[in-house]
């Protein structure tokens, strides 16, 4: 049974973790400004892994799963995300392509699991298709594209692969999120090291690390520990409390503090095209999310969550 939990300590703490995953895209655009993106994503896990692996219970899942789960999430998701980001991906419009991730995961859901893929499913998918294509048009007002195709592309690989991490959560079935996420950080490190080493380059990986400034490191331990386990902590306790179909509509938040942290720490403005497409994205994937609701159950929180 669910422990009740007053409506004011829900919405605040919600507030809270989803205010935390969406400044997180601005962190990402400091860090890799001094660190190659793939050796951050590596820094990251480390810290997210270590010391909180002695300290946090493993989640009683297959070590097959914990290392896909790895692999998926922490190697293609934020990989991808931060080499996104580094190819000129403007902050708070990432935040709002990367929620793409709950179409893939619908789609994923119907090829592997055989679910049924519904009309809000694909209302929703053509109306934040429609916003895509859209902001890959978009230019600023000298005429300029403002999101690079290779960044595009780069940030809807992501989203495929945080969707193929929500899957491998479906088979798992019932996990703490945290201890998933602490635990699945040990696999991603080396991984990212290896790519960092073979594609950014030795020299580059070396002279970063010896070079590390306190912005850097600040960067690191916020994604480590405010983004991955204040972020999650948080966000699970908020399910076991209240459930996850009171919870997962607050992710929808995390592209509006996305774009407004972005805005204010970074300077990024939107013009009216990047508006209506953003618009036309967020509006798209409330049909995939609450369109269920009438009539059908409501969505799973695994495909919903913080970068």
């Amino acid at each position: 049974m669910k422990d009740t939990l007053s409506l004011p300590l829900l919405v605040a703490t919600a507030l809270v973790v989803t205010a935390l995953w969406g400044f997180n895209f601005v962190v990402i655009a400091v860090g890799v400004r001094e660190v190659p993106p793939l050796l951050l994503a590596c820094l990251r896990f480390v810290l997210a892994a270590l010391p909180a692996v002695f300290f946090v219970p493993r989640p009683q899942v297959a070590w097959r799963l914990l290392v896909a789960y790895g692999l998926f999430l922490g190697v293609g998701e934020f990989g991808f995300l931060f080499t996104a980001i580094r190819w000129g991906a403007p902050a708070g419009l990432s935040s709002i392509i990367l929620q793409s991730q709950a179409f893939f995961t619908a789609l994923l859901a119907v090829a592997f699991f055989g679910e049924r893929f519904r009309w809000h499913h694909a209302l929703g998918l053509l109306v934040s298709g429609a916003g895509l294509a859209l902001m890959g048009w978009a230019r600023t007002p000298k005429g300029g594209l403002t999101m690079p195709l290779s960044a595009l592309v780069m940030l809807l690989l992501a989203a495929l692969m945080w969707a193929a991490a929500n899957l491998l959560t479906k088979k798992m079935g019932r996990v703490d999120t945290l201890g998933l996420m602490v635990w699945s950080s040990l696999v991603s490190p080396l991984p990212l090291l290896a790519l960092s080493w073979a594609f950014e380059g030795r020299t580059v990986v070396l002279t970063a690390l010896r070079h590390l400034g306190w912005l850097s490191l600040g960067a690191i331990a916020y994604l480590a520990f405010m983004s991955t386990l204040v972020g999650y902590g948080l966000w699970n306790w908020l399910i076991v409390k209240k459930g996850a179909s009171a919870v997962a509509p607050f992710s929808l938040l995390v592209p509006v503090f996305g774009i407004s942290s972005a805005w204010l720490a970074l300077g990024e403005t939107l013009t009216p095209g990047h508006l209506a497409a953003a618009g036309l994205i967020l509006g798209g994937l409330a049909i995939h999310i609450f369109g269920g609701r009438v009539g059908w159950p409501p969505p799973s929180r695994k495909a919903l969550g913080g970068p």
